[in-house]
């Protein structure tokens, strides 16, 4: 009698293990929203936000170099050495 129990709990578990699976694997096909990225320096917005959105066209690798050259350039004009004003005695 405890083997059955056994068995039976079991398959109750591997069924809601299952059923949690298929709702996840479900939620990773969704289609995502297009990306919003900072600008880099001098796009300002009128309002003050820096934003780029990523066209919906290309595949998933081209669109991932694409985020990737504009963090890269968004980083190296952040980087970049800025002018100091002349010290005065």
């Amino acid at each position: 009698m405890r083997g059955i129990f056994g068995l039976i709990g079991l398959l109750v578990a591997l069924v809601v293990t299952g059923l949690l699976v298929r709702q996840q694997l479900k939620a990773t096909q969704a289609p995502v929203p297009a990306l919003q990225l900072p600008a880099v320096a001098g796009d300002a917005a009128p309002n003050g936000t820096h934003t780029i959105t990523l066209p919906a066209s290309g595949t998933p690798a081209q669109q991932s170099q694409q985020v990737q050259q504009q963090f890269k350039q968004a980083l190296d004009n952040v980087m970049q050495a800025r002018p100091m004003p002349d010290d005065k005695p």
